[in-house]
């Protein structure tokens, strides 16, 4: 054999080693991902499994048209206020205010605190949704009118 023969084993050799070397890498980052992805979405789902709203009291004000809602937090995941929606006969309605056991100035809304929110609207409305930042929702179409 020839050196030409041994020169081209040789870079094949190398060639097959380092295209190995690459695809180890990228397989081992995609692994590592697809697992870090999983052990989120589980994380996700416990949150919404332990996460659970409850409507205490919604009431429409006629003569001002502010809508006030106190929402009780009676899971145990902590939420976030501002992750919080309001859907008054199904249309997103940005709350006027909102306060957490009498505070304003909080995002956190814990296990069995409740949540005050206040909103401006026309009309007496049918049907109130209380959307948690995980999906969790809760609604009341029972609203006492003053």
């Amino acid at each position: 054999m020839g050196f030409g023969v041994s020169g081209s084993t040789a870079v094949i050799f190398l060639g097959v080693l380092i295209a190995s070397g690459t695809l180890y890498t990228a397989a081992a980052g995609s692994a590592e991902q697809i697992t870090d992805a999983r052990d989120g979405k589980g994380e996700d789902l416990l949150d919404r499994r332990n996460t659970d709203l409850e409507i205490t009291k919604t009431v429409y004000n006629q003569s001002t048209d502010v809508l006030e809602l106190n929402v009780t937090n009676t899971g145990t995941t902590t939420l976030s206020v501002n992750g919080t929606s309001l859907l008054v006969d199904n249309d997103y309605v940005t709350p006027d205010t909102t306060s957490v056991d009498g505070g304003g100035s909080t995002d956190v809304w814990g296990a069995g605190d409740v949540l005050v929110v206040t909103a401006t609207n026309n009309s007496t409305p049918d049907r109130v949704t209380v959307v948690a930042e995980n999906g969790v929702a809760a609604s009341n179409s029972t609203i006492e009118v003053s």
